[in-house]
C-alpha cells in the first residue's frame, strides 16, 4: 500500500486509540520511516484536529531523546503522520521481556527521558501521557519519547480535560493534581516519569486498584511504598530521589532539567563525599617513622589514603592479610592504615587557652555591669 505516492506501508508495528503505526519505506529518499495513519472509525473533526496538533507539537521538538516528525498530510480522507523509525522496542516490552531493570540501565532511562521532557517543557509543551509504551529504546539503548497525541501547551486552558469532561492520560501514571481536575503542568510529567521508573525498578507501578476511582484516590492520598520494600535493589540516593519525583505537591518535585543533570552527574550511586585533606604536621611524624629501619618481626607504618567513609567516621580499619607483620627484611611501605594520635598541648597552647578563658569572663563581667548600670539609671 502506497500512501501519498511516497510512503510504502509494510507491517503494523503499533496501534492506539486514534491510529495505527506502520513500518514503511520512504521511496523518494530511500529510508525507513514510521507512518501513523488515523483510523477510519475515529476520523471525525475532533480526531483530525488532535492528530494535526500532535504533528505540530512534535515538529517543534528537535532533540535526540524525542522521536522526530518528518511529514504530515492527508490520504484518502485520512490524516497521516510520518516519524523517525526507532529500530527497537518500548520500555513496556523491555520490562515484560527481562523483568525489572538494573540500577545502571534505570539511571540511563531516567536521564534520557528527563532530557527529552526538558526539551519539551522548554518549548512550553506538556506531554501528559508519559508511560512505558511511549518511551522507546533504539538498538543502541537510547531512550526516545514518542506519542504527543494528547500533549498540550502550558497556557492552554483545556489542558486538563477533554471536551467530554474526561481526564486524559493513563491512570496508572496520573499525577495527583490531574486526578482532581487541575490542568497538567511540567511537574505532572515528572510525576508520571517517577511512576514509570518505579515500575521499571519494581516490576509494578506504585499504585494499583480494582477501579479507576480507587486508583485516583491512591494517587492523591496514599504514600508510595519505598522500592526496597518491594524487592528493588536501588542505591539509597536513587530511591530517595525517585520518591521525591512522586511527591504529592507539584512544587516538591524536581524539574526535568534538574533530574537530567542529577542522573548524569552519577549522584544516584550514592557516592560518599571526598574526605578533607590531612594536616601535613600531623602526618609528617609517621612518614619519618616509616623511613626508619625496623628489625625482623616488625613492619613500617605508612599514612595511606583513607579506606572509605567508615574510617572517616571513626571506625576501626579493616586489618586484613596486608597488615600483618613481616618476618624478613623490609622491602617497602606496608599497607596498614593508622590514625594519627592527638598531640599533647604545649606551653604556648596552654597560655592561649587561659587567655581566651579570661577574655570571655572579662567580657561577661563588663556586660553584667553595663546591664545593672542601665537598670539603675532607668
Amino acid at each position: 500500500m502506497l500512501v501519498a505516492d511516497r510512503y510504502r506501508l509494510h507491517t503494523v508495528i503499533g496501534r492506539g486509540g486514534m491510529g495505527e503505526v506502520w513500518h514503511a519505506q520512504d521511496e523518494v529518499l530511500g529510508r525507513p520511516v514510521a507512518v501513523k495513519v488515523l483510523l477510519n472509525d475515529v476520523a471525525d473533526a475532533s480526531a483530525e484536529a488532535r492528530f494535526r496538533l500532535e504533528a505540530q507539537t512534535s515538529a517543534r521538538l528537535n532533540h535526540p531523546n524525542v522521536v522526530g516528525t518528518l511529514d504530515f498530510g492527508t490520504w484518502e480522507g485520512r490524516c497521516f503522520l510520518v516519524m523517525e523509525l526507532v529500530d527497537g522496542g518500548s520500555l513496556a516490552a523491555e520490562l515484560t521481556g527481562g523483568g525489572p531493570l538494573h540500577a545502571d540501565r534505570l539511571a540511563q532511562v531516567a536521564q534520557e527521558a528527563a532530557e527529552g521532557l526538558a526539551a519539551a517543557h522548554e518549548q512550553g509543551i506538556v506531554h501528559r501521557d508519559v508511560k512505558p509504551g511511549n518511551l522507546l529504546s533504539d538498538r543502541h539503548g537510547t531512550i526516545r519519547i514518542a506519542d504527543f497525541g494528547i500533549a498540550r501547551f502550558v497556557d492552554d486552558p483545556s489542558a486538563g480535560l477533554t471536551t467530554t469532561g474526561q481526564i486524559v492520560g493513563t491512570g496508572l501514571y496520573l499525577a495527583p493534581e490531574r486526578a482532581i481536575g487541575t490542568p497538567a503542568s511540567s511537574a505532572s510529567d515528572m510525576y508520571s516519569l517517577g511512576c514509570v521508573l518505579y515500575q521499571l525498578a519494581v516490576g509494578h507501578p506504585p499504585f494499583e486498584a480494582d477501579t479507576p476511582t480507587a486508583l485516583l484516590y491512591q494517587h492523591v492520598d496514599a504514600p508510595p511504598v519505598p522500592p526496597h520494600q518491594r524487592g528493588a535493589a536501588l542505591p539509597p540516593a536513587f530511591e530517595a530521589y525517585l520518591l521525591s519525583m512522586l511527591a504529592k505537591r507539584p512544587e516538591d518535585r524536581p524539574t526535568a532539567r534538574q533530574a537530567a543533570d542529577w542522573f548524569r552527574s552519577g549522584a544516584w550511586r550514592g557516592a560518599p563525599e571526598p574526605l578533607p585533606p590531612e594536616l601535613p604536621d600531623a602526618v609528617e611524624p609517621y612518614r619519618q617513622a616509616g623511613r626508619r629501619s625496623t628489625g625482623p618481626g616488625r613492619h613500617r607504618g605508612a599514612q595511606q589514603p583513607s579506606a572509605g567513609p567508615a574510617l572517616h567516621q571513626g571506625a576501626a580499619p579493616d586489618h586484613g592479610p596486608a597488615t600483618r607483620a613481616t618476618s624478613g627484611p623490609d622491602t617497602g611501605w606496608s599497607t596498614s592504615v593508622h590514625r594519627v594520635a592527638p598531640r599533647r598541648p604545649g606551653v604556648r597552647t596552654s597560655v592561649r587557652r587561659h587567655f581566651r578563658v579570661l577574655a570571655v569572663l572579662g567580657g561577661a563581667a563588663l556586660f553584667v555591669c553595663a546591664l545593672l548600670l542601665g537598670m539603675n539609671l532607668f
